[in-house]
């Protein structure tokens, strides 16, 4: 190959990045710009908040039952509570430390007692308690 090609190629390349990247920070500094997608995918950010010793925590106490588990389903935090399975007590203290928010912690406190339950007494296999968790309704 040409190295002119490659050059241009690698040009290209370079200002394709750039302009991704200029307008993904356009749509998130201007709401006028800001499309569709990129609204759905973040609507729960506001929930996201970082506590007193720099832990991400999912902050919902203002916000309806319904939200709550919509902003839980779509947190990050979710990905870690589900890493700590099956360490069903840490996963307590994951909820109780990481979150705010009655309804959620209360909803979270109980399907995980649910699914200790009926994963020592053998209903559930290791695969099916993780689904479990990860199906908060």
């Amino acid at each position: 190959m040409d190295k002119s090609l490659l050059i241009f190629i690698a040009v290209g390349i370079g200002f394709l990045y750039f302009i991704t990247n200029f307008i993904g920070d356009i749509q998130e500094k201007d709401d006028r710009y800001a499309n569709e997608d990129y609204k759905i995918a973040h609507q729960y950010n506001q929930y996201n908040s970082v506590d007193s010793i720099g832990q991400e925590i999912l902050v919902v106490t203002e916000a309806d039952e319904t939200t709550q588990i919509a902003a839980w389903q779509a947190s990050e935090l979710k990905k870690d509570f589900l890493q700590l399975f099956p360490d069903y007590s840490e996963m307590k203290k994951f909820v109780k430390n990481r979150t705010r928010g009655d309804a959620l912690q209360k909803k979270l406190l109980h399907k995980i007692n649910e699914v200790e339950g009926k994963f020592f007494s053998g209903t559930l296999n290791a695969e099916q308690a993780k689904q479990s968790l990860d199906s908060l309704k």
